[in-house]
């Protein structure tokens, strides 16, 4: 069976701020030379840098802009983030757009960079949404991925992608794309980390594989890759294990203690990834 994603990441040149017409002009060019894929992601925050006091830059201004560029295209979007208020609490989020147009969810950041991200407050629900034909994926915003508790809630919940829009301009990146990895293998799912470049961020945008293997690598400088993403491969990786090794999600699923500690699961998709047991002795 094949669930075949085909996702382009725009790891942009990019302005401190004011950015959509350079962002939506290389979202039109690049589809125009290419063939069509299933989904672009861009970097946290593209369009207006950060700053949750540059009311201008608020999603409000910007949602309807890419449910019309994805409706146009026929191509689920996830433009970056932007800071949305609501009731009166400024929050980081990142908008998931389908091919229609339509607005299928939003996630919320649940750890802000503090102290340094001032005046956003925290998220309280993690990220997982249906994607028809393909499957549950997971999104997290940037220093999400510090906390593989995040991670481990979207794996319980069915996700066999994470995506992470992220701005790191700073020198922990290269931690950063380490954990990515860690990530992966762990919670046995792809990962893709996009950041943005130039006035921005640092580059080294990251995907990697159910094993923790790197998929793509983007240096410092600008770069728009599509990989092409069988969730298929990660579940089957959950069932077998790793290498046909082990097999951590498994092994949470079954511990009694650890397991309790987390109320959110998606209990039917767990029991179907089968028993907890030898896969292929020869490959140990």
């Amino acid at each position: 069976m094949t669930r075949t994603l085909k996702t382009t990441c725009f790891q942009l040149s990019l302005e401190k701020q004011d950015n959509y017409d350079l962002v939506k002009e290389k979202i039109l060019n690049f589809h125009q030379a290419n063939d069509k894929t299933d989904l672009y992601v861009l970097s946290e925050l593209c369009v207006g840098g950060p700053g949750a006091d540059k009311s201008e830059y608020y999603l409000e201004k910007y949602l309807s802009k890419f449910q019309e560029i994805a409706s146009d295209l026929g191509i689920w979007i996830i433009p970056g983030t932007f800071y949305e208020k609501v009731d009166n609490k400024i929050f980081n989020v990142a908008p998931v757009i389908n091919s229609s147009g339509s607005l299928v969810t939003k996630a919320k950041k649940i750890f802000p960079w503090l102290p340094y991200e001032k005046g956003v407050e925290s998220g309280d629900d993690v990220c997982v949404f249906e994607m028809p034909n393909i499957g549950k994926i997971g999104v997290q915003i940037c220093y999400d991925l510090w906390f593989p508790e995040i991670s481990r809630m979207q794996a319980l919940n069915g996700a066999e992608l994470i995506i992470n829009p992220t701005l790191t301009p700073t020198k922990d990146r290269e931690i950063e794309t380490v954990m990515a990895r860690a990530v992966a293998a762990q919670q046995q799912l792809f990962y893709l980390d996009v950041n943005s470049c130039g006035d921005q961020g640092c580059g080294k945008s990251i995907v990697c594989d159910y094993n923790g293997e790197v998929v793509h690598e983007s240096k410092g400088s600008e770069d728009i890759f599509t990989v092409e993403l069988n969730l298929e491969d990660a579940r089957e990786s959950r069932k077998n294990g790793i290498y046909d090794l082990g097999q951590p999600l498994k092994s949470f699923r079954d511990h009694k203690i650890f397991s309790e500690l987390y109320d959110s699961k998606n209990l039917g998709y767990l029991a179907s990834l089968g028993p907890l047991q030898e896969k292929n002795k020869d490959k140990k």
